[in-house]
C-alpha cells in the first residue's frame, strides 16, 4: 500500500468505467493521490445502487492505492433551483441519493453546480437551492461536506458572482457543511481575472471580503479556451488557453492554498493528466 495522504494534494477526475474502483486505481497509475468521480451515471435520472461488492472493491483499492481523499460531482441533470416542480423535485431526490452514495463511500466532498434561473429571475432561483440544500440537512451524517461550484455564467447559470455563491453559504452554514469549489475556467469566463500572482491575490481578497476565505475547499484547475468575461464554459490544458501557465504557478504557491485539493478536468484524459500533475508539482 502506498502511504500518500501528503500534499499538495492533486488529481483529477477520472473514470468509473468497470466499476467505481476503476477511478481510484486509474488515479494511482497517472500520479495522484485525490481523484474526483461520479458516483453515477452524470447524465442518467436513475442513480446507481451501490452493491456489497461495489463497496468491498471500493475499499480495497482505497488500501491499495492509499487514495483516501476523494470528491464526488453530482449529475449534470441537477437543478437545485429549477422553477418547473417537476425537474425541482427529481434533482432534489437525485441529489439526496448522491449523498447517500457518497457517504457509503466515506467521500469528503460532493461538488455541485449550483442551478440555472430557466424561466424565472436569479433572485427566485437562488431561493430554491438554499431550500433544496437546507432540506439535505438531516441526511449528512458523516464528515461529508457539500461544495459549492463557481460557475461561468453561461445562459441561465447562476453561482458565477461571488455574491451568489454568498447568499448561499450565508443561509445554509449554520446547518449544512457548505464550502466551495473554484473552478478557474469557469471563474475566469464570469470575469474574475486569475492570470497573475496579482491577479490572484486581488481575486481571493474580493472572496474573503464576500464570502470568506475560510469556505474555500478545493479547486478544478483547468485552463480556458475563451476570455475574461466571456461567460463560455471551455476548458483547455494548462497553459494552452486564455488564462496561461501562471495562474496555476500563482495558485500552487500560494500558502493560503497549498492544503486544499486540486482536481484536473482538463480535455486529454490520463496521458495528458500524468504530465500536467508532474508539472503542477514542479511548481512548488
Amino acid at each position: 500500500m502506498k502511504n500518500i495522504l501528503e500534499f499538495p494534494l492533486i488529481g483529477a477526475h477520472t473514470s468509473t468505467s468497470g466499476g467505481l474502483h476503476k477511478a481510484l486505481e486509474e488515479g494511482f497509475a497517472i500520479g495522484a493521490n485525490t481523484v474526483q468521480i461520479f458516483t453515477s451515471n452524470q447524465k442518467q435520472w436513475k442513480g446507481r445502487v451501490l452493491t456489497e461488492e461495489d463497496l468491498e472493491k471500493w475499499q480495497k483499492a482505497r488500501e491499495e492505492t492509499g487514495i483516501s481523499i476523494v470528491m464526488s460531482h453530482d449529475s449534470y441533470l441537477i437543478n437545485l433551483g429549477a422553477k418547473k416542480s417537476d425537474v425541482l423535485e427529481r434533482s432534489r431526490r437525485a441529489f439526496i441519493e448522491e449523498i447517500e452514495r457518497c457517504q457509503a463511500l466515506d467521500i469528503a466532498f460532493l461538488n455541485f453546480h449550483p442551478g440555472s434561473a430557466v424561466g424565472g429571475s436569479v433572485e427566485e432561483c437562488l431561493d430554491r437551492i438554499v431550500e433544496s440544500v437546507l432540506l439535505c440537512e438531516g441526511h449528512i451524517a458523516s464528515n461529508l461536506m457539500l461544495l459549492i461550484e463557481t460557475m461561468a455564467g453561461q445562459g441561465s447559470q447562476v453561482g458565477f458572482d461571488f455574491e451568489h455563491i454568498a447568499y448561499i453559504v450565508e443561509r445554509t452554514k449554520r446547518k449544512i457543511p457548505i464550502g466551495v469549489c473554484i473552478d478557474t475556467c469557469h471563474s475566469f469566463a464570469a470575469g474574475y481575472d486569475l492570470r497573475t500572482k496579482e491577479g490572484l491575490d486581488r481575486v481571493l481578497d474580493e472572496f474573503d471580503r464576500v464570502v470568506g476565505l475560510e469556505f474555500l475547499k478545493a479547486f478544478h484547475l483547468n485552463d480556458s479556451a475563451k476570455g475574461l468575461n466571456s461567460r463560455v464554459d471551455r476548458h483547455k490544458p494548462l497553459g494552452e488557453g486564455e488564462l496561461g501557465i501562471a495562474c496555476f504557478q500563482a495558485i500552487m504557491r500560494d500558502p493560503r492554498l497549498v492544503e486544499m485539493p486540486k482536481y484536473l478536468e482538463t480535455p486529454g484524459g490520463p496521458d495528458l493528466w500524468v504530465r500536467e500533475i508532474q508539472l503542477l508539482k514542479g511548481m512548488m
